[in-house]
């Protein structure tokens, strides 16, 4: 089963998996239909068995009934892809109580909700894989995207618990980290800037989203395929003694350590700051409230 499976790694993951295990039986999952169909038709011609179910993750009943409707299909589940994801952008000084709830509906109740929904029947079962798909961002925090980051930290966290609660079932549960990959996520947090805040230009963190505008161009010198990433979750799937976690990005396995262990945390602050456009925000408030005109007035 994987959600998410309309664009992107999910996309690509059901047509490796079509391609590379001829008979296998997929449920897959987005919130589109068409979409939906569009890789059904792909993952048919491979010789798969696919059943779709459309379902918005950011809705608990429908999660719930997707959980359910999984078993249904074909009584047993293998292998769950917690996949579906998306990152919405922006200091967090500006995020709503209403964002804040909806980043981590889709990116971390849902995936809990679908793993409870696994756990009995793959006991009953004997095993079964549980894949949560994170990011680097899961593991180092970014100035700019506070709520994506503390998304992923606490999916990390459950992929953690969870696998120690249920290695002794035989069910095994792993953490994909994917780098910068090339694929709609900076187009659909393009457009939530421009909807959420369109008159963030004007606002004192005006660098910031300037930055966030042109990261992704940045970013795509060391992205990743989404064929890459869904290759790198099908050796998770199929690996005999699975890792805790696999590194999906460029230069990762020195990169994170670097970022996370070796160097001092001012630093590394130092550069993500500047990365994201922060620094811009100091120099420009250090010069506002230097001029003659500024004055903070007490309560």
């Amino acid at each position: 089963m994987i959600t998410g499976a309309s664009t992107g790694i999910g996309f690509a993951l059901a047509q490796v998996l079509a391609q590379q295990c001829p008979g296998i039986r997929l449920i897959l999952s987005a919130r589109r239909q068409d979409r939906l169909e569009n890789i059904a038709q792909i993952c048919h011609q491979q010789g798969a068995q696919v059943h779709l179910i459309a379902a918005d993750l950011a809705q608990i009943a429908e999660v719930q009934a997707l959980g359910q409707a999984a078993w249904a299909v074909w009584g047993r589940v293998d292998a769950l892809v917690n996949n579906a994801g998306y990152g919405q952008m922006g200091p967090l000084e500006l995020m709503t109580p209403e964002m804040a709830q909806h980043q981590f509906a889709v990116n971390f109740h849902a995936p809990l909700i679908l793993t409870q929904a696994m756990i009995a029947g793959m006991r009953s079962q004997k095993g079964g894989r549980i894949i949560n798909v994170s990011s680097l961002g899961g593991r180092m925090a970014f100035p700019g995207g506070g709520l994506y980051s503390c998304s992923k930290f606490a999916l990390e966290a459950m992929s953690d618990v969870l696998r120690m609660e249920l290695k002794g079932f035989n069910i095994f549960v792993s953490v994909i980290e994917p780098g910068p990959v090339i694929t709609e996520f900076f187009d659909v947090v393009r457009r939530s800037l421009q909807s959420e805040f369109p008159q963030a230009e004007a606002s004192l963190y005006a660098p910031v989203f300037e930055k966030l505008e042109t990261v992704d161009r940045q970013l795509n010198r060391l992205g990743w395929s989404a064929e890459q990433s869904a290759k790198v979750i099908l050796k998770a799937l199929s690996d005999g003694k699975p890792r805790p976690r696999y590194l999906a990005a460029t230069g990762g396995s020195i990169v994170v350590p670097l970022l996370t262990h070796w160097l001092p945390t001012p630093w590394c602050d130092r550069f993500w700051k500047k990365f994201y456009g922060i620094d811009r925000v100091e120099q420009n408030w250090k010069t506002h409230t230097q001029s003659p005109a500024f004055s903070v007035e007490s309560p």
